[in-house]
């Protein structure tokens, strides 16, 4: 377990030795002889451990450490001193320090406290990401549409290759984005996600690369911004397409650099993070317009993955309306409900505009609206009346067949709402009456006993 590490001392011969010993274990060490200049370390460089000596000509080691929390800076910091007694142990805890060592100290002690500390700081950055996936969906199917997407992220994962997931919204972009970041080498990293359409275009450069105090009005406190936090690990750009033009310039040079400039700060920082982009709009169609650019397009567009809607793989959602409501009832400690034959016969051909998304939605609706069966009559109430997208009975085939289908079921549903009046619902659907009776008849529609069971 490598470590990077910022050795502060006014000794030169210790500094040495604690660099050397650090060193010979495999961990990087920076060694630095004044406040002032582990002040300009720390802002413009990441480190996951401080050593400071405590006793230093000017500003002391736990002044520096007071003014490292004041600056937001979060690394932990282990102080160190030869002069060490109870008072000054307890106001360096106070202040945040992680350990405090006594002088002189054994390298076995040295490497120990660095092995313990980056455990801790990494089992909490994890428990921290499992908090955050308490209720996050997993990748759930059984399609042949699925299965091909899935094996393309088991290519792509254990590459740094740019990845650009493609689809409509709520077709679970962010969820494939994670299975890229965890099948990947920097699963033990974090995994940072960002939606460009939900932050207002003046606060998006704070929100990606950071500010210091005081940067610009209301800057309280120094804020490290999206791709810091994603050291190591990944940073999931959703909805890039929606990326002001401004923002877009200024992420192709990060892109290009692989360092940040945080907000009034004096310096960039370098970065290490793979990038992983998503968007429901079509990119090209961007380009050609304007409104993204194309070198930042080249740069992100390197594997398409296209995540296709939930209509075009109607074989998972008997399995994904299972697993929603599995998930319900846990996080509710309800019953599970089953789901009628006809029912699910509906959900399965309905449209599903607002994709897997919607559907778990709609699985938690029917199990509040449900008695002791989730049937079709439940269904079809909580689906929107106002929805162009119920398509009964579509079910799959070729285009031809669907849209045979589709124009028997509307024709179907405007004669019995014309009272199979056939004059009145060939004026509706702007046909002649004649072509009416025609068309029904190719499509094997039989007005007299679908009018008969109508009636009856």
């Amino acid at each position: 377990m490598k470590a990077s590490l910022l050795l502060i001392d006014d000794e030169p011969a210790t500094l040495a030795s604690l660099a050397r010993a650090f060193r010979l274990a495999g961990h990087t060490a920076t060694v630095c002889d004044n406040a002032s200049k582990a002040i300009e370390l720390v802002t413009s460089t990441h480190f996951d451990l401080i050593f400071s000596d405590v006793v230093m000509p000017g500003k002391d080691g736990l002044t520096l450490l007071a003014e490292f929390r004041s600056l937001g800076i979060t690394t932990p910091v282990v102080m160190m001193s030869g002069q060490a007694h109870i008072e000054m142990a307890v106001r360096a805890t106070k202040l945040g320090a992680l350990d405090f060592l006594e002088k002189p100290i054994s390298t076995e002690k040295l490497l120990l406290t660095v092995e313990n500390a980056v455990k801790l700081e990494r089992l909490e950055a994890e428990n921290h990401r499992l908090r955050e996936r308490l209720g996050k969906h997993e990748i759930v199917w059984s399609s042949e549409a699925m299965r091909k997407v899935l094996a393309q992220i088991e290519r792509v994962a254990a590459t740094e290759t740019r990845v650009c997931i493609l689809g409509e919204t709520g077709t679970g972009k962010e969820l494939v984005a994670r299975a890229l970041h965890e099948k990947s080498p920097r699963s033990s990293g974090p995994f940072v996600a960002v939606n460009c359409a939900a932050i207002p275009a003046e606060l998006i450069e704070s929100e990606l690369f950071g500010h210091e105090k005081g940067s610009f009005t209301g800057a309280a406190a120094r804020h490290l911004g999206k791709f810091e936090q994603a050291e190591h690990g990944t940073l999931f750009l959703d909805e890039i397409g929606d990326m002001p033009l401004p923002m877009q310039a200024k992420l192709l040079r990060v892109l290009e650099e692989a360092e940040v400039e945080r907000l009034g700060a004096a310096k960039p920082i370098r970065v290490d993070v793979r990038m992983v982009v998503a968007t429901h709009r079509n990119l090209e169609e961007l380009v050609r317009q304007g409104k993204f650019r194309q070198d930042l397009f080249h740069r992100v567009f390197v594997f398409p993955l296209f995540l296709p809607p939930l209509r075009d793989r109607r074989d998972d959602i008997r399995v994904l309306v299972n697993h929603f409501q599995a998930q319900i009832c846990s996080q509710n400690n309800w019953k599970a409900v089953p789901f009628a034959a006809d029912a699910m016969e509906i959900l399965e051909h309905y449209c599903w505009p607002g994709n897997v998304r919607e559907l778990r939605n709609m699985v938690e609706r029917l199990m509040l609206l449900a008695q002791e069966t989730v049937d079709a009559a439940t269904v079809r109430s909580a689906i929107p009346a106002s929805s162009d997208a119920i398509v009964p009975g579509l079910g799959s085939g070729s285009l031809a067949e669907r849209v045979q289908r589709f124009e028997r079921e509307v024709i179907l549903a405007e004669l019995k709402r014309a009272g199979f009046h056939m004059t009145n619902a060939a004026r509706t659907l702007g046909l002649e009456r004649s072509h009416l009776y025609k068309k029904a008849e190719q499509l094997g529609l039989n007005i007299q006993k679908e009018k008969r069971e109508e009636e009856s």
